[in-house]
């Protein structure tokens, strides 16, 4: 009887044993993934290594099972980069960065970058990337781009290089006669379009009708007549001091030249040198 006893508690025990042995949570493997992924296995329980997107298997096995033991086999599995043979070279294109490895490939992610040779324009992604595919992305395009001689602007002029046809990144630039100013950047280009970046114009000067005042100009005082005595050039701004009679203090309206033309603020009134009893505006406390 009490080997009998013995007998089922020592099966009991081997049971117990068994059952406990639980596997642990599998070994990460470089670019893999491990499915499901859990903290503990019970045995007889399957897990699957996959390769993540643009990597590939070579050896070993990837399914596994947890055994009795709780310890999980070797695993030697291992997910390389999906390569990528050369680029193909766009027409009237270079390849302006490259680094393939040896045997002349390139990995997934890798990336090549092109540039157009003189005189024409990329169109697309001047970068492409090695897909998981084993392919590249959409390649660029390079064509040929020309733009009309820009036209020469009234009251200025226009340099541009001299000969028989304006290609894409040239350039030209712009400036005026005396009392005209620029309206547009001094240079422009000629872009993948075949328009020129910017047409600039030349804008007239304003003449003063105000012959006296003290002004705002970038932020320093200035006397007008002394400052603009050839006239105000086209976008200049300035500030005419104007008086609150009612509560006796001073503010500022602004002006600016546009085309040879400037409005005057209406509240400001000009300070005759015959009544100086009076506070000129720029003279009296502000606001």
């Amino acid at each position: 009887m009490i080997s009998l006893v013995l007998v089922l508690f020592s099966s009991f025990l081997c049971h117990v044993a068994t059952a406990g042995r639980t596997c642990p949570k599998p070994d990460e493997l470089p670019f893999s993934t491990v499915t499901p992924l859990k903290s503990f296995y019970d045995p007889g329980e399957q897990i699957v290594y996959s390769c993540q997107p643009g990597y590939v298997s070579r050896g070993g096995m990837r399914r596994f099972t947890c055994p009795l033991t709780g310890i999980w086999p070797v695993n030697t599995l291992k997910c390389t980069p999906v390569t990528c043979p050369p680029p193909a070279i766009p027409e009237f294109a270079t390849l302006s960065v490259y680094k393939p490895l040896a045997g002349n490939i390139s990995n997934y992610g890798s990336k090549a970058v092109f540039e157009c040779l003189p005189h024409y324009a990329m169109f697309g992604n001047d970068t492409v990337t090695c897909t998981a595919h084993g392919n590249w992305t959409t390649l660029p395009e390079c064509k040929e781009v020309k733009c009309p001689f820009p036209s020469r602007p009234d009251n200025g002029f226009v340099n541009y290089p001299a000969k028989q046809t304006l290609y894409y990144k040239d350039k030209a630039t712009y400036g005026c006669h005396d009392t005209y100013a620029l309206d547009g950047p001094q240079e422009v280009e000629c872009n993948k379009f075949g328009n020129w970046s910017a047409q600039p114009s030349c804008k007239a000067s304003c003449k003063l009708s105000v012959k006296k005042a003290t002004v705002v100009y970038e932020g320093e005082r200035v006397k007008l007549q002394e400052k603009f005595k050839d006239g105000m050039l086209h976008g200049v701004k300035v500030s005419f001091f104007c008086k609150n009679k009612e509560k006796k203090c001073s503010y500022t309206e602004d002006a600016q030249c546009i085309d040879g033309t400037i409005e005057i603020p209406k509240c400001f009134k000009e300070h005759s040198s015959l009544a100086f009893w009076k506070t000129d505006a720029s003279d009296v406390k502000p606001c």
